[in-house]
């Protein structure tokens, strides 16, 4: 099976160095084809954060990385650089694409900028982006697996997570379903888990999951959840995609990411 690594809420400038090596170990022992990072890679969207950060992506050799900003990647406490050149740190340091796609015969990942320089926390998508992006999902051979990426989340398991979710994620949800993708990736809340969204919201035309990562590396993790990331194994063909989503938590014992959770989807 092919792999993928989603990394999440980095959040450079409260990183902790043993999760840090820790993680670039992880990322060599696994040789993802693809590094997903769905945002908040810096604390507060400083330069010497997003350094920081580059450092961390320069470790990890060649191998590509698909990332998108999130809400803490633009300025706070600078509303002139929130509102005039909210991504300029971000753009300068990490990369210049907001809305980044990846393809291979196998794959197909297609991301979006839902952070706005007028929400502090929060994030929205518009019917453009919902539109771009399902358009790209339908024009994927049926061998793709169909990845949408997104920094706020489109789904949440608890009531107290809910003003978390992305606004415009209803209509969104089901026009990516209609348009054929598999799953959803976000972060942003430190939780990590998979979601059914067939089950859990109404006239979905097919099967599309939610995968939520966790904090990568901050020392800022939620009372129920520490530092992880999340490993996608896939594979397709004869028009059946199938993965495993793996949550692997780091262990201050070892100092060491290990498998805790997986998994087995059925895209198809």
């Amino acid at each position: 099976m092919k792999l993928l690594i989603q990394i999440s809420d980095t959040h450079f400038g409260t990183e902790q160095t043993p999760v840090v090596e820790s993680l670039v170990r992880l990322v060599f022992d696994q040789s993802p084809e693809l590094i997903i990072l769905s945002g908040d890679i810096t604390q507060r969207a400083r330069r010497s954060q997003f350094r920081a950060a580059k450092v961390f992506l320069s470790r990890l050799g060649k191998i590509p990385v698909l990332a998108i900003p999130g809400n803490h990647d633009i300025p706070l406490f600078s509303p002139a650089a929130r509102f005039l050149w909210p991504y300029r740190n971000y753009r300068h340091e990490i990369s210049g694409d907001l809305e980044p796609e990846f393809e291979t015969a196998d794959l197909l990942v297609s991301a979006l900028n839902t952070t706005r320089w007028y929400r502090h926390i929060d994030g929205e998508v518009s019917e453009e982006q919902v539109e771009r992006v399902a358009r790209r999902i339908e024009c994927a051979t049926v061998n793709q697996l169909r990845i949408v990426v997104a920094h706020h989340p489109v789904y949440v398991v608890g009531p107290e997570d809910k003003h978390n979710l992305l606004h415009g994620y209803e209509s969104a949800v089901k026009r990516w379903a209609q348009a054929g993708a598999d799953l959803i990736l976000g972060g942003h809340i430190h939780l990590p888990y998979v979601g059914a969204l067939h089950e859990s919201m109404d006239g979905l035309a097919r099967r599309v999951w939610a995968i939520q990562a966790g904090t990568a590396t901050s020392w800022r993790i939620r009372y129920d959840a520490g530092n992880s990331v999340n490993l996608i194994r896939y594979r397709t063909g004869l028009g059946e995609r199938c993965c495993v989503v793996e949550r692997w938590d780091y262990r201050t014992g070892s100092q060491r990411f290990e498998l805790v959770r997986s998994h087995d989807l059925n895209c198809e």
